[in-house]
């Protein structure tokens, strides 16, 4: 019995060595997945808060003002560019049942480069013209 045992004595460590890599793949992989969740709420988020600024304001430079004052926490911060606002204007009259559309597209890097870059995510708000 105890010759059997001598000639495991390393079988531990390899066994460890093997599932250890393993172990932080998958450790990476959730914190990556939960940074990213995190952002993409910021992102609905901002893009509600736009469009509910340009539906009651009509004013598209305000709803951008207000999806990068709605996401300070984002870096980086999201820029004029990555903001679309749909359409460019609300009808003053006879709105009806027209939508503004406020979409956020975003780059977000990864924490770590062990899974690429970055990965594009959208938010995206839509809310009635003239509330």
């Amino acid at each position: 019995m105890r010759d059997r045992m001598r000639g495991e004595r390393g079988a531990t460590a390899v066994e460890f060595a093997m599932v250890v890599p393993l172990l932080l793949v998958l450790l990476l992989g959730i914190a990556e997945f939960g940074h990213a969740f995190q952002v993409q709420g910021t992102l609905s988020a901002a893009a509600r808060e736009g469009a509910r600024v340009m539906a009651l304001q009509n004013d598209p430079a305000a709803a951008r003002t207000a999806v990068r004052n709605a996401a300070p926490t984002l870096d980086p911060a999201i820029s004029n560019a990555q903001i679309a606002v749909t359409p460019a204007r609300c009808p003053t009259t006879g709105a009806g049942s027209t939508n503004v559309r406020v979409t956020i597209d975003y780059p977000m890097p990864f924490l770590t480069d062990f899974f690429g870059a970055t990965v594009d995510l959208t938010g995206t708000g839509v809310m009635r013209c003239n509330g």
